[in-house]
């Protein structure tokens, strides 16, 4: 029946005599009850548009107006999850529709050029749909439209130049579609028009026609990665009402033009990530209301005008530039600054003196300049500074006092500075900060007691500096701390016994000090740590059995001290990658898992240590080679039998093995390690057989490789070529050129982080890569989650690995320089130890990241994976750290769903619009893993919350990697703060984004 109905006016006469019933319903009725047959309603969100009824005015979604309030004047089906295609046919066919909104929805198809007889319509909304095909040309054939959005949708072609005609529009939206042609300058006659957005598309290079510049009525004009190209033009000087300028990520050149100057009415420009150079200009005084400027990551120079910090500025980005000068005086008195970040230029001089005095500053990163001077005692007067940045400068004198009350800091990095004195008390036990770096600087004194009031620290990094006295009892209170890093001061004293309280450390680095007295008893409690180093230090008495239990220990060096006794024997038990005993006073016999190659010179010194490694004690004991001498015999009879087995064993074997290496010709591989190794590239070789594989994928396979000594590690063999793996979903370029290839591994081997999978070293031929990473026993999350061992994982599990591999991607965003973009986050890329610790493994070796001077290139192909690629990636090639916070949304949204990113119950959406649609028409229980206990509901949804935020269609409005990780943080701690909501981009002239955390360039 339905299919009958779908031919207007004959399904009028068909329904007249079918459906006698519905005879009471007026004409337009009968009109929308026809358009309602024509889609799929599978929530039945449409289920009060009942026929009995006289009129469809108590109908859902429906308004209506006239003379008689009885014409339907609107229809808004936002967010009803309906399917099918526009049927604009049968709804033109109300005379008085002014009002349609479909946004949020599976509408499907072409957007229909009947469309264009909809006389009436004012306001069209079509936005987060699955409309496809071009543009209709005709669409400006509607007289009175002054609304049109059509954001997140899959039309390609060009924009018509047909657009031009529109008699009365205000607001045009193209965002986020698939776009081509270039910017057409006919939509320069449209002179009602008040919003101009047409971000995220890729178009052809093409400039921003002068034309624009004839839309005097234009308040936003919003062109982000747009693939603009050639000088800004100095005719949007004539944009007197443009309140926000968005021109970021693009190919701009040339200087920023003083027309836009003129452009009195603005409050927020956008140039970031372009190729801008010049100067800034002057006449920043003429814009009054400007409370925004972004113009980092270009190639700017001179200085900062004077007039521009005069303005009541909220956000100032001018950071990766090539500013030099001071930063004038006049910035202290912004009364609304809350951002300052410049880093990243060639700034010097002092900070203005009461800098912060009259500011709300939240976030200030100077880092990488020529800065100099003390720091301004007020910076935190208003109380709202969050993180302070000012790594890499000239900075000299004391921390103010007055920092030390600013409870609100979370950051602070003044590492690499001339800075001196004692760390004022207050600073030790500031309770929000979470990382305190003072590296390479001169300061002096002790740390203070107080620092028992760091709750939340996790990162202290105290190294190169003058620091003296005792390590107080109280570091051992600090129950998040991670990284310890206190090497070359002149600490004194013992080790406090409480340091074994410290469950999260994995970091505990103090060599080069004046450390005495014996290690403390009880570090099998240290279960985490990672790596341990005391070396140069006055540290006596034995090494404690117990360091043996540490699992994950991988560095110890307790060299140049003044131990004594044995070896302990749980040394041979750890997969050490560096051990350095030497020169100690240690004695007695090696024990004998310890006497390999690989730690030939890790003994040395020790005079009454024997074993069999060179350099130490020859020293025998007749008795005990007495009693050798009839084992020895005794061996070498049964080596000659083993011998002859293995000869005949070898034959058949090696015809095999000889077949299965064909192609790798050992002689030509080049072992290139990044770490102390105990094995050899033959021994990596020889165990590359079939029934040691483990995984595969899109770029080679996985092996299991057990050595000699007993530790395994993961083998992943990389071919050339371009691969496409079609069951799992992967893309990617595996062809790479010898020396991209090269770069891209050094980098990866500087890596040291606790999150990310560690690798131990590559081995490349002509033809083949091999990378040699540490062995995960738990395998990938995808792997465990989506098996029938899925339910085992709690909460509390899945929780940790969002955090861990949260802080992995945020070490490579915010941390590395210059920053890795994983390029391909999912579950399965996820790795798990034996303790459910999360890594991020396998990114940017077999696919090469090009950077440059303005981030990420675009790329030739795309690589990622099925349900996990951002939007804006899948058509622009354009990569940055925004498409890895989308992929890592994904990841939260199956550890909260257990399901996988694509599922055939979807049907057409994926995981992220499939979550969305079900919250809003069954409620969130019905998208929560039913496995899960229900009594973390309120954290669960937090954190669910956390995975929609990142996957917003809208790269602006997704967080960065380091404020992810503080809301994940936030939500085991204190899960009031984290109010999260959905922006709607920006579609409003009033809307403001209240900045991204770009991070340090350190």
């Amino acid at each position: 029946m339905s299919t009958i109905l779908l031919l207007p006016p004959l399904s009028l006469l068909l329904l007249f005599l079918l459906l006698p019933s519905i005879l009471s319903l007026n004409q337009e009725g009968l009109y929308l009850y026809q358009f309602k047959l024509s889609l799929d309603d599978p929530d039945g969100s449409l289920s009060s548009w009942n026929p009995r009824d006289v009129t469809p005015c108590a109908w859902s979604g429906v308004t209506c107006g006239g003379a008689y309030n009885s014409s339907v004047t609107g229809l808004d089906l936002s967010n009803t999850n309906i399917a099918g295609p526009l049927s604009a046919s049968t709804l033109c066919h109300l005379p008085n529709l002014s009002f349609v909104s479909f946004f949020n929805n599976s509408v499907n198809q072409t957007l229909p050029s009947e469309i264009s007889s909809c006389r009436s319509l004012v306001h069209l909304d079509l936005s987060q749909n699955l409309l496809t095909g071009e543009l209709p040309h005709n669409l400006s054939l509607l007289p009175n439209l002054r609304y049109l959005d059509l954001t997140g949708n899959n039309f390609s072609g060009p924009i018509p130049d047909s657009f031009g005609r529109f008699r009365k529009l205000e607001v045009i939206s193209l965002v986020s579609n698939l776009l081509e042609g270039t910017i057409p300058a006919s939509l320069g006659n449209i002179s009602t028009l008040k919003m101009l957005n047409l971000s995220y598309n890729p178009f052809y290079p093409g400039r921003i026609p002068p034309e624009i510049g004839n839309l005097t009525n234009l308040e936003v004009l919003w062109l982000t990665q747009c693939n603009l190209v050639g000088t800004i033009p100095n005719e949007l000087g004539k944009l007197k009402k443009l309140k926000d300028l968005d021109l970021a990520f693009n190919n701009l050149y040339g200087s920023i033009p003083s027309s836009l100057m003129e452009m009195t009415s603005l409050n927020q420009v956008e140039l970031y990530n372009n190729s801008l150079s010049g100067e800034l200009p002057r006449g920043w005084s003429k814009l009054t209301a400007l409370r925004l400027l972004d113009a980092s990551m270009n190639h700017l120079t001179g200085t900062i005008p004077d007039d521009l910090c005069r303005l009541p500025l909220e956000s100032l980005n001018l950071y990766e530039n090539r500013l030099e000068g001071e930063l004038p005086e006049s910035i202290a008195d912004s009364p609304n600054l809350y951002e300052l970040r410049l880093f990243g230029n060639r700034l010097t001089g002092k900070l203005p003196a009461s800098l912060g005095k009259n500011s709300p500053l939240r976030w200030i990163d100077l880092s990488t300049n020529q800065f100099w001077g003390e720091i301004p005692a007020s910076l935190c007067d208003q109380g709202q500074l969050e993180e302070l940045l000012m790594i890499y400068n000239l900075f000299s004198g004391e921390i103010p006092a007055s920092l030390g009350m600013c409870q609100s800091l979370t950051r602070v990095r003044l590492g690499y500075n001339r800075f001196s004195g004692e760390v004022p008390a207050g600073i030790w036990g500031l309770p929000h900060v979470y990382l305190l770096e003072l590296v390479d600087n001169s300061f002096s004194g002790p740390i203070s007691s107080t620092i028992a009031g760091a709750g939340n620290l996790s990162l202290l990094v105290l190294s190169n500096n003058n620091f003296s006295g005792a390590i107080p009892d109280e570091i051992g209170w600090l129950e998040n701390l991670e990284q310890f890093s206190g090497s070359d001061n002149n600490f004194t004293g013992s080790l406090p016994d409480s340091i074994v309280n410290l469950g999260q450390l994995g970091t505990l680095d103090l060599h080069n000090n004046k450390l005495s007295g014996q290690l403390p008893k009880g570090v099998r409690s240290l279960k985490k740590l990672n790596e341990l180093n005391l070396a140069n230090n006055e540290i006596n008495g034995k090494i404690p059995d117990e360091v043996g239990s540490l699992s994950v220990l991988n560095f110890l060096d307790l060299s140049h001290n003044q131990l004594s006794g044995k070896v302990p024997h749980g040394l041979q038990n750890l997969k050490l990658n560096q051990l350095n005993l030497s020169y100690n006073r240690l004695s007695g016999e090696l024990p004998t898992q310890l006497a390999k190659d690989m730690y030939r010179t890790s003994f040395l010194g020790n005079p009454g240590l024997c074993g069999d490694l060179k350099g130490l004690c020859d020293r025998r004991y007749d008795a005990k080679n007495a009693g050798y001498i009839w084992l020895l015999r005794a061996m070498f009879i049964i080596a000659t039998l083993v011998l002859l087995i293995g000869v005949v064993w070898f034959y058949f074997k090696y015809r095999n093995f000889k077949n299965a290496k064909r192609a790798i010709d050992k002689s030509k591989w080049t072992l290139m390690s990044f770490h102390k190794l105990g094995f050899g590239e033959d021994e990596i070789l020889n165990c590359l057989d079939d029934d040691n594989v483990i995984g595969s994928g899109s770029s080679g396979k996985v092996y299991k490789v057990v050595l000699s000594n007993g530790e395994a590690v993961a083998v992943k063999k990389l071919w050339g070529g371009i691969t496409k793996d079609i069951e799992s979903g992967d893309f990617e370029k595996g062809q790479v050129q010898d020396n991209s290839f090269d770069a891209e591994v050094e980098t990866l081997g500087k890596i040291r982080h606790k999150n990310i999978v560690k690798l131990w070293c590559c081995c490349t031929t002509r033809d083949c890569k091999l990378l040699v990473y540490e062995y995960m026993p738990n395998g990938s999350l995808g792997d465990l989650l989506h098996s029938s061992k899925g339910g085992l994982l709690d909460w509390l599990t899945r929780y940790k690995i969002a955090i861990d591999a949260a802080e992995g991607l945020s070490y490579l965003h915010h941390d590395c320089v210059p920053p890795i973009v994983h390029r391909d986050v999912k579950s399965n890329n996820i790795l798990l130890d034996g303790d459910f610790g999360a890594r991020v493994a396998d990114f940017g070796v077999a696919k090469v990241v090009e950077t440059t001077a303005k981030g990420v290139k675009s790329m030739s192909t795309i690589a990622g994976s099925c349900g996990y690629i951002a939007p804006e990636y899948a058509y622009t090639l354009r990569v940055n750290e925004k498409s890895d916070i989308y992929s890592f949304g994904v990841v939260i949204l199956e550890l909260v769903t257990r399901r996988r990113p694509v599922d055939p119950e979807f049907g057409e959406k994926d995981l992220v619009k499939w979550v969305c649609t079900t919250m809003d028409q069954k409620g969130v229980d019905h998208v929560l893993d039913s496995s899960l206990d229900s009594c973390f509901k309120e954290e669960i949804c937090k954190v669910l919350n956390i995975g929609l935020m990142c996957t917003s269609p809208l790269p602006i409005n997704r967080p960065a990697m380091r404020r992810v990780v503080k809301m994940l943080q936030e939500v085991g701690t204190d899960s009031n703060q984290i109010k999260a909501s959905k922006k709607d981009g920006k579609l409003s002239p009033y809307y403001y984004d209240e900045g991204s955390d770009h991070g340090s360039v350190a």
